[in-house]
């Protein structure tokens, strides 16, 4: 499956926890808000609203090291028509089977492709674009399992290995401005840009204001998208108007589709 994307793409987030939609601030379990008791109607809500991508993540998953919320997964397939991106746990190549199966486009792997490069190269061979990797940087350092810990990885480093495996796109999370709201790392964001002519990068963490989502659609189209949770949710950024920003940055190309 090769997934054409035009345009820079606003991805709201759907976070899964104990079958509820929720945010983390940081990816502290201990700091969890939930927005929705059932994570088929959030992600209805977006889809109503047009969007094109919506990213799953599997906390419970993320924390036990297997996919926890594929039920829910499979609900929220079959209610939207738009483009699923997911993580969460996926760690064996029968996970990745297991999650492309229901139907979604892109399986995100997070601590496999720092643990286990072997696995990460294969599931590329097979699945190629439909594998993207996580690049979760805390400190200048690539954290895994959950966010729980911290590797001696870099992201140069991380990066350079990625593109010599043949991934073609990474989801860039600063994991301190995650749930935070307080601005995306522009900086860090650039800098694994500035690395590879051949990645393409989804910046995520801390995304709030019209403003973050004009300075990451400059970047474009190296930069294809921006992931939102907690400012969506809280009603600090308005989706519409966000994806109007995006397109008006990029010269008038849509939403991806």
């Amino acid at each position: 499956m090769n997934m054409v994307m035009s345009g820079f793409m606003v991805i709201p987030a759907v976070d899964i926890r104990g079958g509820k939609c929720v945010r983390l601030v940081r990816g502290d379990f201990n700091l969890q808000t939930i927005y929705d008791e059932d994570p088929v109607r959030a992600a209805l809500h977006w889809a109503s609203l047009g969007a094109k991508w919506l990213h799953i993540v599997d906390l419970d998953g993320a924390l036990e090291g297997k996919p926890k919320n594929l039920h829910t997964l499979s609900r929220i397939r079959q209610a939207v028509e738009c483009k699923l991106q997911f993580g969460g746990g996926v760690r064996e190549l029968s996970d990745i089977e297991a999650v492309l199966s229901l139907g979604v486009e892109r399986v995100i792997l997070g601590t496999t492709a720092v643990e286990n490069k072997a696995l990460l190269a294969e599931a590329v061979g097979k699945y190629g674009s439909r594998i993207a990797v996580a690049v979760d940087v805390r400190d200048g350092k690539i954290v895994v399992r959950g966010w729980k810990r911290e590797t001696q990885l870099t992201p140069v480093e991380m990066v350079r290995q990625l593109e010599e495996i043949g991934v073609e796109t990474v989801i860039y999370t600063d994991v301190k401005r995650d749930g935070t709201m307080l601005g995306p790392n522009i900086e860090g964001i650039a800098e694994v840009v500035s690395l590879s002519s051949s990645l393409k990068v989804i910046a995520s963490g801390g995304i709030t204001t019209s403003q973050h989502i004009r300075e990451l659609a400059r970047l474009y189209p190296r930069v294809i998208g921006c992931i939102v949770g907690k400012a969506l949710y809280e009603g600090k950024l308005c989706y519409t108007e966000a994806v109007t920003t995006a397109m008006m940055a990029t010269g008038g190309e849509k939403d991806g589709k």
